[in-house]
């Protein structure tokens, strides 16, 4: 059998044994009775977390046209997900071309709440890219990159979301990263506070792939709105071409001591996804492994499936993920 046909079998006989209820922690009845007429009881597992789906693992179908960005909420219930998180860029057609005014802010809300209500999914929240650099050491540059995100705050408010997701970018030495990231993060942070909306920061490239030094941010903010949201991929701080991933990573932070050091700060989590096996597991990262962490760390909110890889097409990769999420949490302890 072609490994290809093979995964997406195996991907299905996977969904098929979630569906039947074999991954939960609660007792249920099975239907009739046993020969002495007592009722038979059978332990259903269900995960320890809950099942959101990251926007980015659509991002194919939607730059492709095979998408609109609207049928997310859509795509997610047939897939089984209850969470969304959203991407902003995806958006930026319409958004950027109206300078993010608010009437076209307010129009992404509006559609994204009826889509999400529709479907009855819940949405969790929203990552933010393009909106400046919150690590820069040009102060005045960093101001703005923090009111630039003041419109996302406002929206993820508008839409039930719990947080907004950032990045960390603009300078490249540690002496000048960490207190730059404290300033621009606690700008943010102070702004979100008053909308009850909480900042993230994703290990995502450069020296926010350090999650010692990420948690050293963390700690040095010290604001109970901002914290972490560990991804199970993204740990490669230098690579060897800036311009060409392809190209393999130069200096790489281990991605189980990451999660570990990044997981007490917190309020979101992403299961990044690229290849997998023929058994059905991730070829770089092992998820049993991984939900472990998690769990020990006593996270019980939503994880993210975030499919990136190419062999599978998104819609494959997506519940090849979901299924590989929910055979791991039936194996830890």
């Amino acid at each position: 059998m072609k490994r290809r046909n093979f995964v997406k079998n195996s991907t299905a006989a996977g969904i098929g044994l979630s569906v039947l209820g074999i991954y939960s922690c609660r007792q249920a009845k099975k239907e009739g009775t046993d020969e002495t007429g007592m009722e038979d009881m059978e332990e259903v597992m269900e995960p320890f977390f809950k099942l959101s789906l990251a926007q980015w693992s659509v991002h194919r179908m939607i730059r492709n046209g095979e998408m609109d960005p609207y049928a997310f909420a859509s795509k997610a219930k047939e897939w089984g997900f209850t969470g969304l998180e959203y991407v902003s860029q995806l958006y930026d057609k319409e958004l950027k071309e109206s300078n993010y005014s608010a009437e076209a802010m307010a129009a992404f809300v509006d559609k994204s709440n009826a889509e999400a209500e529709k479907h009855e999914m819940q949405n969790v929240l929203i990552m933010i890219d393009g909106q400046g650099d919150l690590a820069t050491s040009d102060a005045e540059a960093r101001k703005k990159a923090a009111e630039n995100h003041f419109k996302w705050v406002d929206a993820a408010k508008a839409m039930g979301c719990h947080a907004i997701r950032v990045n960390l970018a603009g300078s490249t030495e540690p002496e000048a990263w960490i207190p730059n990231s404290v300033d621009g993060l606690s700008q943010l942070a102070a702004y979100a506070k008053e909308k009850n909306i909480n900042i993230l920061v994703e290990n995502h490239g450069g020296l926010s792939s350090n999650a010692a030094m990420l948690t050293e941010v963390m700690t040095k903010v010290g604001m109970d709105n901002c914290g972490t949201l560990p991804d199970f991929g993204n740990f490669c701080i230098r690579r060897n071409d800036p311009a060409d991933s392809s190209k393999g990573c130069a200096e790489i932070y281990d991605a189980y001591k990451g999660v570990e050091e990044l997981m007490p700060f917190a309020m979101a989590v992403s299961a990044k996804s690229h290849n997998f096996d023929e058994e059905g597991n991730e070829t770089d990262i092992d998820y049993t492994q991984m939900l472990q962490i998690v769990k020990d760390a006593g996270y019980t909110g939503f994880i993210g499936v975030e499919y990136e890889g190419d062999e599978l097409g998104e819609a494959e990769g997506i519940m090849a993920t979901k299924a590989l999420m929910l055979k791991s949490a039936a194996e830890i302890t």
